[in-house]
């Protein structure tokens, strides 16, 4: 399946000892770089939770974050720093005297004190890790169903200008050998005229071997060929969906390789609008393309 690198995903998840709410926020990059936000009692499993991270994800940058609510019959014990909280109250009280003002500290704001709670047990909760990683696994769940909305739309826009491409190149298979025609008249028209000058009659052969050589210059059927089975490919790709954002940048260079060669042999008025017109579709696909993971 074709996935978007942008993307969001989110999960609450409540069970009997945790609660947990995880948002996923996804932006392109050319390789995996995952940024964690997570509280202290997470920490311990980043490792774990980035081998899942990497089952689901091959390119882009990612910011996943976690609230992780212990529920009250469940949280640890935490000890309260009293040595350090009456040394605060004192400098406090130091302050205030020295300002001829009166103080009556706030108990309340303690508690918002996290320097001043310890919590009672340093390991980590090693149960805490399945229920981490069930969390994470629905995050990341949610976060493809967007990643894959988002791709079916790049992916229908790229067929439509893949479609409209191929007939451009169709039209200029068809051109093609009128443009030859014309050059060939009016080389014969030209060498004629130069001949006529001095006196000499334009000799087939001669003129046949300036033919040969404007042909060879003139013949893009190469690679109109090998445009057509690039756009193939990007059509192939697409529909293929896994791992096709190199695949499919690499392949729109060759398409672009193509067309530049086809306009620079054939100097024509409508040819050159519609190589411009490839050319123009083919960046505006490239664009999309770096979104593709």
């Amino acid at each position: 399946m074709l996935r978007s690198m942008t993307g969001f995903g989110r999960c609450f998840l409540e069970e009997e000892r945790w609660t947990q709410v995880w948002e996923i926020r996804s932006v392109n990059g050319r390789h995996l770089d995952v940024r964690w936000r997570l509280p202290a009692q997470a920490r311990p499993f980043e490792a774990v939770l980035e081998k899942l991270v990497k089952r689901h994800a091959a390119r882009g940058r990612l910011e996943i974050s976690l609230f992780l609510q212990m529920q009250r019959q469940s949280a640890q014990s935490a000890a309260f720093n009293e040595d350090q909280a009456d040394a605060m109250l004192e400098a406090l009280a130091a302050f205030a005297a020295s300002r001829g003002d009166d103080f009556t500290p706030d108990y309340n704001r303690l508690l918002h004190l996290a320097s001043l709670w310890e919590e009672g047990s340093s390991e980590p909760d090693e149960a805490l890790a399945p229920s981490l990683e069930r969390g994470l696994a629905m995050a990341l769940d949610d976060w493809n169903e967007s990643r894959a909305l988002e791709a079916k739309a790049l992916e229908k826009d790229m067929l439509t200008r893949i479609l409209r491409m191929e007939e451009w190149v169709q039209r200029i298979r068809e051109r093609a050998p009128f443009i030859k025609e014309e050059r060939f008249a009016l080389v014969r028209e030209r060498l004629g005229e130069v001949l006529e000058r001095h006196g000499q009659e334009l000799e087939e052969s001669r003129f046949l071997q300036e033919i040969t050589l404007l042909a060879d210059k003139l013949d893009v059927s190469e690679e109109l060929t090998r445009l057509a089975v690039h756009l193939d490919r990007l059509r192939e790709l697409l529909t293929a969906g896994k791992d096709a954002g190199r695949k499919l940048d690499f392949t729109m260079q060759e398409c672009f390789r193509e067309i530049t060669t086809c306009g620079n042999k054939i100097q024509d008025v409508q040819v050159s609008r519609l190589v411009v017109d490839l050319k123009n579709e083919l960046e505006k696909c490239r664009e999309q393309v770096q979104n593709v993971e």
